[in-house]
C-alpha cells in the first residue's frame, strides 16, 4: 500500500485518529460518512500497512509533575555511523528524553526533555545527557508554554 493508494476516506480516518485515538468505529464511520464494516476494514488495512503504528493516551504532564520542558541542542564529537548508533541507543534508554531528532545544521541532534523543574533538569543534563556517548556540547532552550503539542491536547 503506497501513499498514492490512500483515498480521501483513508486520509480522513488518519486525521481523526490522530486527534481522537479512542473514537469508536461506529463514531468514526459516521464522521467519514461510511458504514461501520467498510470503515473497520479500512482501519485494519491502515494498521497492517503501517500507517497506524499504535495508539497512545495524551497525558497531562502537570498532574504528573513533569511539565518542565527543555529543548536541547546536542553537538557530537564524532558523527561516524558507529558513534551515531551509540548515541541513538543511549538516548532510547534515557526516560527523561521524550523526543530525539537528528538535525541538519549547526548541531547534530535536538532533544525534547521533560522533568519536574529546572533543578531536576539541571541534574538530568549533568548526569544523563552530558554523559551520553560522543556528546561534545549542549545548548538548552527552556519552554515557557506549550502552545501546540502532538495529539491536539491544547
Amino acid at each position: 500500500m503506497s501513499r498514492q493508494t490512500l483515498d480521501d476516506f483513508d486520509l480522513a480516518i488518519l486525521r481523526i485518529l490522530r486527534r481522537e485515538g479512542r473514537i469508536s468505529v461506529t463514531e468514526l464511520a459516521g464522521r467519514i460518512s461510511l458504514s461501520k464494516s467498510p470503515t473497520q476494514a479500512r482501519l485494519k488495512r491502515l494498521e497492517r500497512a503501517g500507517y497506524i503504528t499504535g495508539y497512545q493516551a495524551v497525558i497531562d504532564h502537570s498532574l504528573l509533575g513533569s511539565d518542565h520542558v527543555a529543548f536541547v541542542e546536542v553537538k557530537l564529537s564524532d558523527t561516524r555511523e558507529a558513534a551515531l548508533q551509540a548515541f541513538n541507543t543511549a538516548v532510547r534508554a534515557t526516560p527523561e528524553i521524550e523526543e530525539c531528532h537528528m538535525i541538519a545544521g549547526a548541531f547534530d541532534y535536538l532533544l525534547k526533555v521533560r522533568s519536574s523543574d529546572i533543578q531536576s533538569y539541571r541534574a538530568v543534563l549533568a548526569e544523563r545527557i552530558s554523559t551520553l556517548p560522543h556528546v561534545a556540547s549542549t545548548s538548552t532552550h527552556v519552554a515557557m508554554e506549550a502552545v501546540k503539542e502532538q495529539g491536539g491536547g491544547r
